[in-house]
Order: structure tokens, then sequence, then C-alpha cells
């Protein structure tokens, strides 16, 4: 074979072999990890919840006015969400990086500085405040306020860190959304906004627990005392299931106090069976998958829920 030959020889073996060395991703944009920090994920379904809150509020189709106004509130209780967000992963850092669930944080890896992160949060609760005392009115502001110190301080500093009632106590502040919504809208907090808080505050136990069951390693090794570390995956799983019948009467409040009608309760009922049955099923018989599907239908279970006393309060 002549030189010739054997030099396009290599030439073509070169250029067919795939290149060896590992390529490394590029670090993510600041904008990116500021994103990340205000978990848009749960501020999403925070909003979604505020929504709700401010379209029962509203008999009828809303006005063009009544649309402005809600979309200012949406927005400031947003900025204020995110607030809350970012400052729990000040807190959090330590823990975060321990924890598989949360070790990509920007600021439990460091990629973020804690002053940059309490700036960006001030910023965003201060921008909020403002949004929602000018032009929606002075009790949204400060119940949002509320719920913003309820969260990441109530919660995050104090009780998540003591008991492993955490979730339960500090689940009040999660479940404020539909009273910030209907606040917004009316000026007031009437029981409708009652209603819809206690079945959110209900929700969010069995909610957690079922994460908390197949992340507890996760849980142990943070040191945070939940309830499956503290008390074992069996009371764990009798609590999820006691809670979700106690939250199956209080789904069906929207109907017996007449904010709904046939539709919503026919809803109601097919979904609060799911969950218990869900929960029955943990409870017999544990296993992680199951666990992570009880988790995964908690979330379809509220998202519907509140998608269904939407649609009855237009349709029905």
């Amino acid at each position: 074979m002549s030189s010739e030959s054997k030099s396009a020889q290599t030439l073509d073996q070169a250029v067919g072999q795939p290149e060896t060395q590992a390529t490394v991703a590029p670090p993510p944009s600041v904008f990116r990890q500021f994103h990340a920090l205000t978990k848009p994920r749960v501020i999403q379904l925070i909003v979604f919840c505020a929504l709700i809150g401010m379209v029962l509020a509203v008999p009828g189709l809303p006005t063009l006015g009544d649309i402005k106004l809600a979309a200012i509130a949406c927005a400031g209780i947003w900025l204020v969400a995110a607030a809350a967000a970012a400052f729990n992963c000040i807190v959090e850092k330590g823990i975060d990086a321990k924890m598989k669930r949360t070790s990509w944080r920007p600021t439990a890896s460091g990629e973020l500085r804690d002053s940059q992160t309490l700036l960006f949060s001030a910023v965003l609760c201060v921008a909020g405040s403002l949004l929602l005392y000018v032009w929606v009115n002075p009790l949204t502001m400060w119940l949002t306020f509320a719920t913003f110190v309820g969260y990441a301080v109530i919660y995050t500093v104090i009780l998540k860190p003591l008991t492993p009632q955490n979730i339960v106590i500090g689940g009040a502040s999660g479940a404020m959304p539909p009273v910030l919504g209907w606040a917004a809208m009316t000026g007031n907090v009437g029981p409708e906004a009652l209603i819809l808080f206690l079945i959110i505050f209900l929700w969010t136990p069995p909610h957690f627990w079922a994460l908390a069951l197949y992340r507890v390693e996760d849980y142990r090794k943070s040191g945070l005392p939940m309830l499956p570390v503290t008390h074992g995956s069996e009371f764990t799983r009798l609590q999820i299931l006691l809670y979700t019948f106690v939250l199956f009467a209080a789904c069906l409040l929207p109907f017996v106090y007449g904010m709904s009608s046939w539709l919503y309760l026919a809803t109601a009922v097919v979904l609060s069976v799911g969950f218990c049955g869900y929960a029955f099923a943990l409870w017999r018989d544990y296993s992680d998958a199951l666990a992570r599907r009880t988790f995964r239908f908690s979330l379809i279970h509220l998202s519907v829920l509140f998608a269904a006393l939407l649609v009855d309060h237009y349709v029905m």
C-alpha cells in the first residue's frame, strides 16, 4: 500500500472515530440560577390556587376591571411567594446540600452567595408588597406579607427543625393563597375563602408525608425531624390515611355551603375516593413506587379539584 493510501486510510479512521473526551456542560446562566431559587412549580400552584379564590369571589363573568385587578394581584402574590422561596433556600442551604432532591439548588451548590440571594428575596418581597398595597388593597398586602413571615420564618426557621408536626402547623401558610385571592377581589375574608383554606390545610400533610416516605433517608441525613424519621413508616402511613378521610369530608363543604353544584360534588367524590384508595393501599403494603404514585396523585387531586370549582362556577 502506498504512503498516500495509508495516510488517507488513517485520516478516514480519525474522522470516523467519535470524540472520547467528555464535554463539560456550561454552568447555568445567572438568570436561570435566580429563577431556580423561586421554586417555579410550587409558585405556579400557589398562584393557581389564589386565582381560584379570585374567580370564586366575583359572581358571574368578570368585568375588564376585575381581570386587570386579578392580574395585578397574581403578579404581586407571585413576587412575594418567590421571595419566600428564595429566603427558604438561604436558610436551608446546608440541609439542601445533604439531600439528593435539593443539592442542585444554587445556594446549596455555592453558585450564588447568601448576600445575592438575600438581596434578590428582599427586592421581590418589597416589589410584590408595594404592588399589592397600591394597586390592590392593604388587606391583601398584609395577609400576603404575613404568609411570607409564616413560611420563611415561622415554618422554615422555627418549626421545621423543631417538631415532626412542622408540616401540619406550617401548612397554614401554604393554605393561604385562596384567602389572598378572595381578599384581593372583595377587600375582606369570607367563609368561602376559609373553606378553601381548610381544604389545602388538610391536603398538605398527606401530600408531603407521601414524599417524605420515599425520601426518608435524605431527611435522616439532613437531621430534620420529619414524621417518617421520628415515628417510622407505619405510623406515618396511618396518619396519611386518617388525613385523607378528613380531607374527603372537607372537600364536600363547597357543595354543602352552596358554593358549587353537583358537577363539583361528583368530581370531589371521585378524586377523594382515589386519594383515600392510594392512602389505604400505602397503609396496607408499602413500597417506594406506591409512595411516589400517591404523591403524584395528590398533586392531581388538588389541581383538578380547584379546576372543577372554576368550571362549576361558570358552567352551572
